[in-house]
């Protein structure tokens, strides 16, 4: 039975101008808009898209996804494989060999030096790698001879494309980042903040948390590109103004991430300055279920803090009758359809796409049924002693604290879940935190997602290409975040499970796609159904363009912007 609260209360919110110098448009610069505005820029240290975004028009990988999700090579000629002996038959190395002439902005040549550099970077233990997932089983690297690297595997590795495919890993230069390695990292602003790169932008101008200058590089391998001779990389304001920008008053050219209300933008659209566009590949809109105790009555090193011996467990949300009653209050299809549109589509599962990989598990989600979640509330003895309209476990009433980004999707979808829940005997307080400090890196800020201090947060992320592994290894047990690895990690949950770690295990060792497939059905499975998180929906990454800039290819597996190197504009 669906809840009696289907009518949405969508409110336009006034639209903010974004703060800072006004863009203009103009025939050499191309103007970009993330609200979520970046805090540096190096990616191995990157807290969010908005980082990785920002660096991709500076910094490259080997290869990369295109917007069919084929993974196409970009700092080489080819991909290695088995079958060109790029791959080692027992599947234990990976070999790559950069392409001919390529060369840093400043003039100096790339060399497989480099990219041995970059792993090293990333898998130094006191570095605080944020990707370092995409390393899984690298044992070592070498450089041997200037154009080739290959990169050591300590067991067979099936899918060999985790590091330096895909934006998440590009190249960083040696010489420039050498005395920042380790737990110099962090200190090293003057490299964070202007990486030298390989690609069509060089940095000219960073203010963090706020804008990003950049002008086309004068050693770019390709002759006649970028077509524009600047960038602009504004960040801040929200997602309205950003799609106003582009899509009404034509000040802008390019706006990123326009999760707003469908009929909202449907309606910028039809004014006729830019286009909306829509690409899907794993992002999903979920509620991620705190496995620890948030309660700010505890000390810094026990609130939100996973210990081994299980003493600091969440004190109901743990049981399976409450957050499966949860679950079930949820009108999925609802808050897609109407929140979303064509950028949505509701979801049972962590990883829904590509299609090998989605499990048909947990469809009965796709329902919602208030009754049967009061039902299965009632017969597990959580009831509502006194009266009061909130339910209680082992005499602790379910109130929540739910909390997510300033966005207002995200807002609506708060709203709607809290009355839901409401209808169930939960109590729930909503808050929502500026996306640059919830997202951002700031390990003194009680507000960001990494901390996690709340019971129930709301967020968005998908798997780094086609192939789930390192994706799916973002909640093994060595991910955890805690104040030891200063809330570095992507085991947001604290979620410790040693059979999801030993068919992390299992799958690194398997070849055969159907076998890999099946392993990742189990893992999805087990997220799912342990109570870890709680699926939404199931999002395609909607941007705009001004109709005056050309050659925009929307891609979900990469950077959004991994192709501005061919934008021209036509006015």
């Amino acid at each position: 039975m669906k809840s009696k609260f289907t009518i949405l209360l969508i409110a336009l919110i006034a639209l903010s101008s974004f703060g800072g110098p006004a863009l203009a448009q103009s025939e050499d610069t191309v103007n970009i808009l993330f609200w979520q505005a970046a805090s540096h820029l190096n990616p191995y240290l990157g807290n969010g898209t908005k980082e990785f975004e920002a660096a991709a028009l500076v910094l490259e990988p080997l290869a990369r996804y295109d917007p069919d999700g084929v993974m196409v090579p970009w700092l080489v000629d080819e991909i290695p494989t088995v079958a060109n002996g790029g791959v080692a038959e027992d599947l234990t190395s990976i070999t790559w060999t950069l392409s001919e002439g390529i060369t840093w902005s400043d003039g100096s040549p790339l060399t497989a030096h480099d990219v041995k550099f970059s792993g090293d970077f990333c898998m130094n233990p006191d570095t605080g790698c944020t990707v370092l997932s995409q390393f899984a089983n690298v044992e070592s690297l070498e450089a041997l001879d200037d154009l080739t690297v290959r990169i050591n595997f300590d067991s067979p590795k099936p899918f060999p494309y985790g590091a330096f495919v895909g934006y998440f890993t590009p190249i960083i230069q040696k010489a420039q980042f050498e005395d920042c390695i380790g737990a110099a990292a962090l200190g090293c602003n003057e490299q964070n903040f202007a990486p030298i790169g390989t690609g069509p932008f060089v940095v000219e101008d960073f203010r963090t948390n706020d804008v990003v200058t950049y002008t086309a590089n004068p050693n770019f391998r390709v002759e006649s590109q970028p077509a524009f001779s600047r960038a602009v990389f504004k960040g801040g304001g929200d997602a309205e103004s950003a799609a106003r920008a582009v899509l009404e008053t034509g000040e802008a050219d390019y706006a990123w991430n326009l999760q707003i209300s469908p009929q909202v933008l449907n309606a910028m659209e039809a004014a006729g300055q830019g286009t909306v566009v829509v690409a899907f590949s794993t992002n999903v809109e979920r509620l991620m279920i705190n496995q620890t105790n948030p309660d700010p009555m505890l000390d810094a090193d026990t609130r939100s803090v996973w210990m081994a011996d299980g003493s600091n467990g969440h004190p109901f949300l743990q049981v399976p009758a409450i957050w499966q009653a949860m679950s079930k209050a949820i009108d999925r299809d609802l808050i897609a359809s109407q929140l979303y549109g064509a950028g949505g589509t509701a979801t049972c599962n962590v990883l829904p796409g590509p299609p090998i990989y989605a499990s048909s598990n947990n469809d009965d989600c796709l329902v919602q049924d208030i009754d049967a979640a009061n039902a299965m509330l009632d017969e597990a003895g959580i009831m509502d002693s006194d009266g009061d309209g909130i339910r209680e476990y082992d005499g602790i009433p379910l109130q929540v604290s739910y909390q997510t980004s300033t966005n207002a999707v995200r807002q609506n979808t708060q709203a709607l879940i809290k009355q839901w829940w409401s209808e169930i005997g939960i109590e729930t307080e909503l808050r929502n935190i500026d996306a640059a400090v919830f997202f951002g890196g700031d390990i003194a800020s009680p507000d960001t997602y990494s901390k996690f201090y709340t019971d129930i947060e709301m967020y968005t992320n998908g798997s780094n290409g086609t192939d789930p592994e390192a994706y799916m290894g973002n909640w093994r047990t060595t991910e955890i975040v805690h104040p030891d690895n200063s809330w570095n990690g992507s085991n947001i949950p604290r979620w410790y499970n040693e059979d999801y770690d030993a068919l992390l295990e299992q799958m690194a060792s398997t070849a055969v796609l159907e076998e890999r497939a099946a392993l990742t059905i189990q893992m999805n499975d087990m997220l799912v159904q342990s109570g870890v998180m709680i699926p939404l929906v199931y999002r395609g990454s909607v941007s705009a363009h001004h109709n005056s800039v050309h050659g925009v290819a929307m891609n979900a597996w990469d950077s959004e912007l991994w192709n501005i190197a061919d934008w021209t504009r036509s006015m």
